[in-house]
């Protein structure tokens, strides 16, 4: 089936339908991929009454093709790159370490941005529902999965809008459970299956992500 959403935020209440059996598990917690996929993640949160936190990644994007991810990095030195796409974009081992280097600073910045002095959350022996908004070469996701499976995890669920169908047969194979509402043969990008895909801000972020304490707090 292939469908398109009206938004983030419709998605994220499609998302939540899928996942009714995690509704008030105390053992799980939904982590966004910042930007895109916090107001996904915050309308699964609230409609299961689950905490809310973030898995901060960066892309690598192709030079002449920022959308077009290389790779992916996250913190504590974990880089996933995609030899198919170095290798079939040519690029060099130099040009890997310089978009590299510019993605720890803003990995860094978002970090403090998001979370601050607040530690990632401790997940351990947990059940994980990763969140993007979409995904397309799989490697930023790989990267969360990475920090997930590193703080020993009892299960980790993706969820997302909409993924290509060898990724999603890729990604099973290392987690316990995906949820795609649509899996397009032509995916071109993450972008056309929204009727609106403007960019999430760093304001809206801190803003769900306040909402969604407050709101585990008065349930």
């Amino acid at each position: 089936m292939n469908s398109r959403f009206h938004n983030r935020t419709e998605a994220g209440q499609q998302l939540a339908e899928k996942l009714k059996s995690y509704k008030n598990q105390d053992n799980t917690v939904v982590l966004a991929l910042p930007r895109g996929g916090v107001p996904v993640a915050y309308e699964i949160a609230k409609q299961l009454n689950l905490t809310l936190d973030i898995c901060v990644v960066r892309k690598l994007g192709v030079l002449n093709r920022p959308e077009l991810a290389m790779g992916a990095i996250a913190l504590g030195g974990v880089r996933i790159l995609n030899t198919d796409v170095i290798n079939w974009s040519h690029i060099s081992p130099q040009t890997i370490e310089e978009v590299t280097y510019k993605e720890q600073k803003e990995l860094h910045r978002r970090e403090q941005v998001y979370r601050g002095d607040k530690p990632f959350p401790k997940i351990y022996n947990q059940t994980v529902i990763l969140v993007d908004d979409g995904i397309a070469t799989g490697s930023t996701i790989k990267a969360a999965i990475a920090i997930i499976k590193k703080q020993q995890a009892k299960k980790i669920i993706i969820a997302v809008p909409v993924a290509p169908p060898s990724v999603c047969k890729e990604l099973r194979q290392e987690i316990d459970e995906l949820v795609c509402l649509t899996m397009p043969e032509r995916m071109n990008s993450i972008s056309i299956w929204y009727d609106d895909f403007s960019q999430t801000t760093d304001e809206e972020v801190c803003s769900l992500l306040f909402l969604a304490q407050e709101y585990s707090l008065t349930n």
